[in-house]
């Protein structure tokens, strides 16, 4: 798959949509709905909660692309993810995709009740994706300029997970992507 500069929004949407019927594990042990449906719940939750935020709800839509991408990897899933999106979306929105796992250890460690809650396999992935953060790595964590909004993507992440859930389909969600796209190619034309 194409993870360079030259990423389009319709190839970011077509790569999308090719998520319908692709689970997060290859053999669909895992999470009981699809790439497509969870990205389009995550950002659905997060528009909800975030209505002002259009660069988290963009990463909360392709935050588990990195699934489609790149199979089986559990633990680096988001960097691939964040890796395909950076050219296209800009850097917040691929760092935010990057640290949904990384949240996901740091409420792991801060926040029992969350812990407690997780999917069965976001806590099996969890040990696989380094386990719960030591008090230094929630501190260095706690530090990063993204670090709310990275909890705010965690928390949608770990709601998105709902078995015939109606939201808004893809073609929703396409103005948000070119709009994110559009000021990210204004930034980077003026560096």
């Amino acid at each position: 798959m194409n993870r360079d500069r030259s990423l389009s929004v319709d190839g970011l949407m077509a790569m999308l949509a090719d998520c319908e019927d692709v689970w997060d594990t290859p053999d669909r042990s895992g999470d009981p709905v699809d790439i497509l449906d969870h990205g389009l719940q995550v950002a659905a939750v997060l528009a909800d909660r975030h209505p002002h935020d259009e660069e988290l709800q963009v990463a909360g839509l392709v935050h588990d692309i990195g699934h489609y991408l790149v199979p089986g990897d559990e633990a680096e899933h988001g960097e691939h993810a964040a890796a395909a999106v950076r050219g296209l979306l800009g850097a917040r929105v691929a760092r935010l995709v990057a640290f949904h796992i990384p949240a996901k250890r740091y409420l792991a460690a801060a926040d029992q009740e969350h812990a407690a809650g997780l999917s069965p396999e976001s806590a099996r992935t969890l040990t696989l994706q380094g386990g719960p953060m030591t008090p230094e790595e929630q501190a260095a964590f706690q530090a990063h300029p993204d670090f709310i909004a990275a909890l705010a993507l965690r928390r949608a992440d770990d709601a998105g997970k709902v078995v015939g859930l109606r939201v808004a389909g893809l073609e929703h969600w396409r103005p948000r992507v070119e709009r994110v796209a559009a000021v990210h190619a204004g930034t980077s034309a003026s560096s």
